[in-house]
């Protein structure tokens, strides 16, 4: 099964910020394009999903696939940390704090999904689903230095409302 998504091209203009050669950590990575991004660049990634059929398909012995329901069962990366972390279209909010706490010091954590207003342009619609305004930004507060954030509609016309924040930690 190949991969034909790109990678987020936000997520691919902040992964230089993660350092070479350092684990990387794809958080429900689906169909593999952020996985594949980093395997590219020379990361070791573990990359983790309910669903990992598709990241199985890929051939590359720097890849750990981990299968989990992160929505039912103990964050299965417990005390482990890396020195990227991705996450993109997804939010759990009760795992926001073990993700923030998986960046390595010198890493970084690359997060965009959905933010609240989306549900006018189509799914997610439920706002458990959906960021609210600041909501990226007060989940590092004092833990991650941020280096960009954003929260608005995005495309011409706009076709979604999307958070991001890239932040890494310092100590």
């Amino acid at each position: 099964m190949a991969c034909t998504a790109t990678a987020s091209p936000i997520i691919a203009r902040w992964a230089a910020l993660v350092p070479a050669g350092t684990a990387v950590l794809d958080v429900a990575a689906g169909s593999g394009r952020h996985t594949r991004l980093f395997l590219q660049r020379g990361n070791l990634v573990t990359a983790v999903d309910r669903d990992v059929a598709a990241l199985r398909a890929i051939a590359d012995d720097r890849l750990e696939v981990v299968e989990a329901d992160l929505e039912t069962a103990a964050w299965p990366l417990a005390g482990r940390a890396f020195g990227g972390v991705v996450v993109s279209n997804y939010l759990w909010r009760p795992l926001l704090p073990a993700i923030v706490a998986s960046v390595a010091p010198g890493g970084a954590l690359l997060y965009e999904t959905f933010a609240a207003g989306h549900e006018r342009f189509g799914q997610p619609k439920n706002p458990d689903f959906l960021l609210r305004p600041g909501e990226l930004l007060d989940a590092v507060r004092g833990r991650l230095e941020v280096r960009e954030y954003a929260h608005g509609e995005e495309g011409q016309p706009p076709s979604a409302v999307r958070q991001r924040v890239c932040a890494v930690r310092l100590d």
